[in-house]
């Protein structure tokens, strides 16, 4: 099977079985999104969604939070992981917004970055989700699931994964086959014990068992 045939093969897949995925993190706002990816990293969604309700009526702006103590920020999250790191994050993070962008998330990739507690991760999730930017954000199931199922090939780095998805993928795709990606390798292709019998890609993987009678 040829790398494009693959690529077909997968995109295809997902655009008739899943055409409308989207970030499972709750949010109204582009600060609340922002605020949420933060708190993301190597969290799971489901636990920073039971913590944002109240950091968000307590702080629904980024001019409420740029006022907050790290200490007030972070009563409110301690049960993410790395709360102390991240409650310092963000409140530089609605300091920087205020005191540079007008309180309002930049849809710029390299001011998006300037923020503390953003990588180019989290900028790229911000702007495929806010704006449709034609980017590919590589969390760890995005950079798991496409080396496993074959889309990279032993890719070592998040970038490397992240340009080489974006070369293959139709730009139009790339905002939402991130979540492709995500939501398979949350509930499909998971970390330990992938579940290969019912995956509707397999055909078209590179690591699910073959029987017999497969091409």
């Amino acid at each position: 099977m040829t790398t494009k045939e693959r690529y077909s093969g997968i995109i295809e897949w997902f655009s008739q079985n899943m055409p409308s995925a989207e970030s499972e993190l709750n949010y109204r706002n582009p600060f609340e999104l922002l605020v949420a990816v933060i708190l993301s990293a190597q969290c799971t969604d489901k636990r920073v969604n039971l913590v944002t309700p109240a950091l968000f009526e307590r702080f629904p702006t980024p001019e409420r939070m740029a006022e907050a103590s790290v200490e007030e920020i972070y009563e409110l999250i301690r049960s993410v992981s790395y709360p102390n790191n991240k409650s310092k994050h963000l409140a530089g993070m609605a300091r920087m917004l205020v005191e540079e962008f007008g309180g309002e998330v930049p849809s710029d990739r390299a001011a998006l970055q300037r923020l503390p507690g953003v990588g180019r991760k989290t900028a790229n999730v911000v702007g495929a989700v806010i704006w449709q930017q034609e980017v590919m954000p590589v969390d760890t199931h995005v950079f798991r699931v496409a080396n496993r199922i074959g889309l990279t090939n032993r890719s070592k780095t998040p970038l490397q994964t992240e340009l080489t998805l974006e070369k293959h993928i139709p730009k139009q795709l790339l905002p939402v086959a991130h979540h492709w990606l995500i939501l398979h390798g949350r509930y499909v292709c998971t970390a330990r014990s992938p579940k290969c019998h019912e995956c509707g890609i397999a055909p078209w993987c590179k690591s699910a068992p073959r029987t017999e009678n497969s091409n």
